[in-house]
């Protein structure tokens, strides 16, 4: 409701304006540009200096090229452009309206309301519509000199002024150097965009050079106005957030008095250490306060960094070229209008008659008279050879100027394209043009403009693209802005090659209150001001294992937490753990992965000869046990070398005390079987030793596998697995929660095991060398024995215990491998005629292990082979020739007492003349 009111007093103050325009009370005429069209848009440009009496505001000042002149001719050229141009807006004339507003926000409005005045006046005329209609759709181009959209002001003052009156009747306005924040608040300034970027870019691009050179102290001073305000505000906020401090922050208006920039220097000084000058401000503030440093002699002390109210303006710096040089400048990024200069050097007065204030322009700039209505007195009349192009340069703005027509043109576009369709022209649809669906259009925007995209955020901006400028006196003793870097949307570049400050070496000043603390450094400050306690401290030194709280304090760091590097806080340690790319990892797991392989590969060699000579005198089930074990081993370095978990942990704890207990128990069985038949054959025993059958050694080999089993059971129970991170100092690392004693116990009976089995194989190791693998197993366990002793001791004396306990597991199995199986299958595979069963190993094996006498042997032959101990029936079929004289030997040999002590026994010759009976029929030993 209170906007239905505001708009109503509006009404009533422009039909008031209307009623005194038709009375003649009108005392001050200013001039207005037209270029008709189908549909207008009106342009606000300051095309005179502001007014020297501001009470009044009636007479502006002097009018102006830059700022003024060039860009109503920028304005001009982009309606022609747009008007050639049959793929934009076809078949609609584009017109353009351009009023002056003197750099001022009363004037600015005044010619505000002379638009609405304007479009009211002919829409009355036209239509006898009632001026207090609330409907916001009154934008009629047709007939009328109604504007659809205006272009600038020029400041951000006048344009949010503007942008007040505009809104209450849903006027588009498209800005072309109104960089204030507050524009881009859509909540107060719903139907404003612009084609320059927002001042908090500007800001940033600020801050960003402060950071880059490393000033962290400096004064800051801006133009009281919302321009400076804004912008300064958002540079202080970004400055905190980058631990820049404040020394001095001065305001003061562009139009004050020297006293007034007097006492801004003044307090400038009294920041001894702040030497650089962030400078939110227009141009004259710039070039005033230049002018107070130069009267307090301090101009090269400070460096001066100023917005693009500075720019690459040349009237800044204009007679202070000296005391400016060095200084840096911020500038929008624009590209350079090659064909404006065409275009506006061969502009003459008397062919410019669409731009009203061109011949006062040119009478101006040439200091002569032309032949027009009101001749300068005293000036000579101009000749008409005056050249524009002599002392030109561009007006920084005119892109801008060109895009902000380009905008509304192409907003106008695309609301003709929705609403009309495929015709082209204004159709009956399209008027009374809605305000509100012109500026949802002109926000949708996209197009190129000399190979640059111009698009708009929800704000209705841009995105910030800026050059950095540096003053400069160059070696021909001119002067000029050379451009030392830029800024895009974040990306600050700069080249410092080319920047030149105006110092003695050459080199940028300082401008730091206190040196930064080194790592580990708290900050303390002096009880002193509170802006300097701030920015001055000495520093003290925190312990290794201390962060910086806040800059005043050190504190430790939680666990499994350590300072980084500047200490500024505590980062997580990462948890170290095995990891399939390490050195030591992939040497365990290449070693494991061979021995499983060789592994497979041996048990896939006996599994296809299992019923081959060399096969059965193994003990065929207990050497799968074993390669069952060992495959086991093999795998417990996965476990090992695994990220530690609950699952890998607990194989880890069972499968190397479960793997070796299969192969010591198995190899102790075999051994133990092994004993125990020769020490019977020594007391000539007639019955066959007990629990030596296959069954019987498979059933031992698994009691002594279940007191394994009880034991990593019983420890599962005490300390059930799982992982726990260790912390040294600055190092956690993730390991299974294993203690020596779960280690310890489960492989304290594996190594009773081995020590079993060396002893057995000692015992056995002279035993006939059809059972040489005895010999085999006692190398074995020889090997074993080295290799659990290294274990031990680089174990519990190195922090490489996973490592370690692969490898051990891993060779522990490979040399059991390599010295009982791979003699075996060398035979099987590359002598498989020797893979064959002696008959004197048979007849050793009835003699020994038969239930039967002697004399059974010698005349009772099986018909039927019987396992390991039958007589093989070649031996029966060899002939009476041949067998008779062995015999006879054997018979002589084998004569034992049948009483005494001695009966029933073997005579202590026995072997020996069995050897020397068998000599020349033994086939070659495997």
């Amino acid at each position: 409701m209170t906007k239905k009111y505001v708009k109503n007093l509006v009404w009533m103050l422009v039909v008031s304006s209307l009623t005194l325009k038709s009375s003649g009370f009108v005392h001050n005429k200013r001039k207005t540009a037209l270029l008709p069209g189908d549909i207008l848009i009106g342009a606000l440009v300051p095309l005179h200096y502001p007014p020297v009496e501001l009470v009044r505001a009636q007479t502006c000042g002097e009018i102006r090229e830059h700022y003024g002149i060039q860009r109503v001719e920028a304005a001009f050229l982009a309606v022609d452009e747009i008007n050639r141009n049959p793929d934009l807006l076809p078949n609609i004339t584009l017109g353009l309206e351009i009023r002056d507003t003197c750099w001022c926000s009363s004037i600015a409005l005044e010619q505000s309301l002379e638009f609405i005045r304007d479009a009211l006046s002919d829409s009355d005329s036209n239509e006898g519509g009632g001026g207090l209609d609330d409907s916001r759709d009154f934008i009629r181009p047709n007939r009328t000199k109604n504007i659809v959209g205006v272009v600038g002001p020029g400041s951000s003052d006048a344009t949010i002024q503007v942008q007040n009156l505009l809104k209450l009747f849903n006027i588009p306005q498209v800005g072309y150097s109104a960089t204030s924040l507050d524009l881009s608040d859509k909540t107060r300034f719903s139907d404003f965009l612009r084609v320059v970027p927002s001042d908090y870019y500007q800001a940033q691009v600020m801050v960003d050079i402060v950071r880059y050179y490393n000033w962290t102290y400096v004064s800051t001073v801006y133009t009281d106005d919302n321009y400076g305000q804004r912008g300064m505000a958002a540079f202080n906020a970004l400055a905190e957030v980058s631990n820049i401090c404040i020394a001095e922050e001065e305001k003061v208006a562009y139009n004050a008095d020297d006293p007034a920039f007097d006492n801004v220097i003044k307090n400038l000084i009294k920041a001894e250490r702040a030497n650089v000058v962030v400078c939110f401000c227009d141009g004259m503030t710039v070039r005033n306060l230049h002018r107070a440093a130069q009267r307090y002699n301090v101009a090269s002390r400070f460096l001066f960094i100023g917005s693009d109210g500075w720019a690459d303006r040349t009237d800044v710096v204009d007679g202070l070229e000296e005391i400016f040089t060095g200084g840096i400048s911020v500038r929008i990024k624009k590209p350079y209008l090659m064909d404006f200069d065409k275009y506006y050097f061969a502009l003459k007065p008397m062919q410019n008659s669409r731009n009203p204030w061109f011949e006062e322009f040119w009478q101006h700039k040439f200091n002569c008279s032309l032949p027009v209505k009101e001749t300068l007195a005293g000036l000579p009349p101009c000749t008409g050879n005056e050249s524009l192009s002599n002392g030109y340069y561009q007006d920084a703005i005119l892109p801008f100027v060109m895009k902000a027509v380009y905008t509304m043109a192409h907003g106008l576009h695309n609301l003709q394209r929705a609403v009309c369709g495929p015709f082209e022209g204004i159709c009956p649809d399209m008027l009374p043009i809605n305000g509100s669906q012109f500026m949802t259009h002109l926000m949708n925007v996209t197009y190129q403009f000399l190979n640059e995209t111009v698009s708009f955020d929800s704000n209705g901006d841009p995105p910030g693209r800026y050059e950095i400028l540096n003053f400069q006196r160059f070696n021909n003793g001119s002067y000029g802005y050379v451009r030392i870097g830029t800024w895009d949307n974040g990306s600050l570049e700069m080249q410092q090659e080319t920047v030149k400050f105006n110092s003695l070496n050459g080199l940028p000043p300082t401008s730091v209150c206190s040196s930064p603390c080194a790592a580990g450094k708290a900050k303390y400050f002096p009880s002193i001001g509170e802006k300097i306690k701030t920015c001055c401290w000495t520093c003290l030194e925190c312990e290794d294992s201390e962060y910086l709280f806040n800059e005043t304090t050190c504190s430790e760091c939680q666990p499994y937490y350590w300072p980084n590097v500047n200490k500024t806080g505590c980062d997580e340690i990462m948890v170290e753990h095995p990891s399939w790319d390490d050195d030591q990892v992939i040497v365990g797991l290449v070693l494991a992965a061979l021995g499983f392989l060789t592994t497979v590969f041996t048990m896939a060699v006996f599994i296809c000869y299992n019923h081959t000579p060399v096969v059965k005198a193994s003990t065929r089930e207990l050497s799968y046990i074993i390669l069952v074990g060992m495959m086991m081993s093999y795998c417990s370095s996965i476990a090992f070398l695994a990220k530690p978990s609950t699952t890998s942990c607990i194989l880890a704890r069972l499968l190397p005390g479960l793997s070796f207990s299969m192969i010591y128990a198995a190899l102790v069985t075999k051994t133990n079987r092994i004993a125990r038949i020769f020490a019977d054959s020594k007391k000539f025993m007639v019955h066959k030793s007990r629990f030596v059958s296959a069954v019987a050694q498979v059933v031992i080999t698994l009691i002594l596998i279940s007191v394994e089993i009880f034991i990593i059971a019983a420890m599962f129970i005490l300390e059930p697995p799982g992982t726990v991170r260790q912390q040294v100092r600055d190092r956690v690392t993730l390991e299974c929660n294993t203690s020596t004693l779960s280690i310890t116990a489960p492989l304290a009976w594996d190594f009773i095991l081995v020590m079993m089995c060396t002893l057995y194989a000692v015992k056995t190791r002279n035993l006939p060398e059809n059972f040489n693998e005895a010999k085999f197993i006692g190398f074995s366990m020889y090997t074993t024995c080295v290799i659990w002793l290294a274990w031990v001791s680089i174990y519990f004396g190195s922090n490489h215990k996973i490592i370690c306990m692969s490898v051990c597991t891993s060779l522990s199995a490979l040399v059991t491998l390599i010295l009982l199986f791979f003699p075996k299958i060398y035979i099987i595979i590359f002598r498989p005629q020797r893979n064959i069963r002696p008959v004197t190993f048979k007849e050793v094996r009835v003699h020994i292990g038969s239930n039967k006498s002697l004399g059974e042997v010698d005349t009772n032959v099986p018909k039927k082979p019987a396992g390991s101990f039958k007589i093989v029936a070649t031996i029966l079929n060899a002939g009476h020739l041949l067998l008779q004289p062995i015999l006879t030997r054997v018979k002589s040999a084998l004569h034992t007492p049948v009483s005494g002590p001695n009966a029933g026994r073997l005579h202590p010759d026995f072997v020996p003349s069995l050897k020397a009976a068998l000599k020349p029929e033994v086939p070659e030993r495997y």
